[in-house]
């Protein structure tokens, strides 16, 4: 695809995307000053612009890989239905939370949890620029290789621990306690998709199970 189609594709997809969520996070709580949830769309989406503009400039075959949506591995698209539940449950419940009084999360610790978000952030971006191949959709390059170097010498999915410290903090920076227990469900959607994913990687990824033999750990070193 080509630069100029890229940025139409990006520019329409967060066109869409970015109102849509706000509106997901903001609404539920009945108020336009819920400033937890502007706080969290701020660290998220000033991050999201830059990382588009550095692939953009950088690594636009990354970007391309990055906007595919269309998984071909059947488990997996099971695997992403459900989190689509999760992700509504997640960040609907923390406005209604605010809304009706469930929670009394301190200013303090929603902006702490903010930090959490934007340091998920940085690691999900050092993944990025450390692995070229990271598609959105499980699939396996025909010059691919087995990266080894930065987050990868740590644990295998290191963009899934990225991730999984920016979902589980993100019910705290939006003022709620209660749906920290549903954005949780993010660890066991991710080990699924991991398993599964490690599978095809061992059979179509020349190198990866001496990769496996060499770094252990898949999500949390030390843990599993």
């Amino acid at each position: 695809m080509k630069t100029k189609d890229l940025t139409k594709a990006m520019i329409l997809r967060a066109g869409l995307g970015l109102p849509i969520l706000a509106l997901i996070i903001i609404l539920p709580s009945g108020r336009w000053d819920y400033w937890q949830g502007w706080m969290y769309l701020f660290t998220l989406f000033i991050p999201m612009f830059f990382i588009f503009g550095y692939l953009l400039k950088n690594d636009p075959a990354l970007l391309e890989r990055r906007m595919r949506m269309r998984e071909k591995e059947a488990a997996q698209r099971k695997i992403i239905a459900l989190s689509y539940l999760y992700f509504l449950v997640a960040f609907i419940m923390p406005g209604f939370d605010v809304r009706f009084g469930w929670s009394n999360v301190p200013p303090l610790v929603s902006l702490i949890a903010d930090v959490f978000v934007f340091v998920g952030y940085v690691g999900f971006f050092w993944v990025l620029v450390t692995n070229s191949f990271l598609s959105r959709v499980m699939e396996v390059d025909a010059n691919q290789k087995v990266i080894s170097s930065g987050p990868y010498a740590i644990v295998r999915h290191p963009m899934y621990a990225a991730v999984s410290i920016m979902y589980i903090a993100s019910p705290l920076a939006l003022g709620s306690y209660w749906a920290v227990l549903p954005a949780a469900l993010i660890v066991p959607l991710l080990v699924a998709r991991i398993r599964n994913e490690e599978q095809v990687l061992r059979r179509e990824l020349p190198g990866y199970d001496e990769y496996v033999n060499t770094v252990r750990f898949r999500l949390i070193p030390g843990v599993w």
